[in-house]
């Protein structure tokens, strides 16, 4: 066997594809036996690194890709600034803490929550990213082929799951409920983040149930960040007055 095929037996990916890199620069370096190895094995963690990377966001299922480097912390308030930095740290993660973002639409409320995301990805950590409305749909799928006992051991198993898009359409009483036992399973056992264009005292709006809703905010808001991230105007609506600006 020759080298390529023993990596690719022992799964040594960056062995396998950049041996014939890695062995002339070592000669053109003159590196001792030592230093080649030391320079292979960092190479190949790299890559391992990388690789967990880019599978861990592929599996988080993001809509988009979204960045805090490219998120304008300018635009909000002091008091707003210290939470995301304290946020930014994902400590919430360790402490299993939740997290509420309040705003308006085009606020800013799901980059932030997708940047966090992508964060901890980079971070080792497992992620999921779904709208309400479509976990509530896999929800239905999963209790009428009953599985809904898999897709919630699932659900706690990761370290953070982003809901978005929570308040933008009602549910009937039965997607409340398993929405409701699958917060309740979750609880204390991973962070979460909401995102919502509606204030709690709406949320019936959502729900329909006086009792149920308040169980859900009581679950969802104990040991939570809760953040009002509203604007006058939205960011997409700044990025409309910047491209027309430009075009004149």
């Amino acid at each position: 066997m020759n080298i390529k095929e023993i990596a690719n037996e022992l799964k040594l990916s960056y062995l396998r594809e950049c041996h014939g890199i890695l062995l002339e620069e070592a000669s053109n370096l003159g590196l001792s036996n030592e230093e080649f190895l030391l320079l292979y094995l960092e190479r190949e963690l790299e890559r391992r690194k990388n690789n967990g990377i880019t599978r861990r966001i592929r599996y988080a299922k993001f809509v988009n890709k979204k960045f805090l480097e490219d998120f304008d912390k300018n635009k909000y308030s002091l008091e707003l600034n210290k939470k995301f930095e304290y946020l930014e740290k994902l400590k919430f993660i360790e402490n299993k803490e939740n997290v509420i973002l309040i705003g308006t639409p085009g606020c800013g409320k799901t980059h932030y929550a997708t940047a966090l995301g992508i964060k901890a990805c980079i971070e080792g950590k497992n992620v999921l990213f779904t709208t309400v409305p479509n976990l509530i749909i896999e929800l239905q799928e999963s209790m009428s082929k009953n599985q809904l006992t898999n897709y919630k051991r699932k659900f706690e198993k990761y370290d953070l799951v982003i809901l978005d898009e929570f308040g933008y359409i009602s549910f009937d009483k039965a997607g409340c409920e398993i929405l409701f036992n699958l917060l309740s399973s979750r609880n204390d056992k991973g962070s979460i983040i909401l995102t919502t264009n509606l204030t709690f005292d709406r949320w019936e709006e959502v729900f329909k149930d006086p009792m149920l809703t308040g169980a859900i905010i009581d679950r969802l808001a104990h040991r939570a960040h809760i953040m009002d991230m509203s604007r006058e105007i939205s960011y997409r609506m700044e990025d409309t007055i910047e491209w027309s600006k430009s075009n004149i």
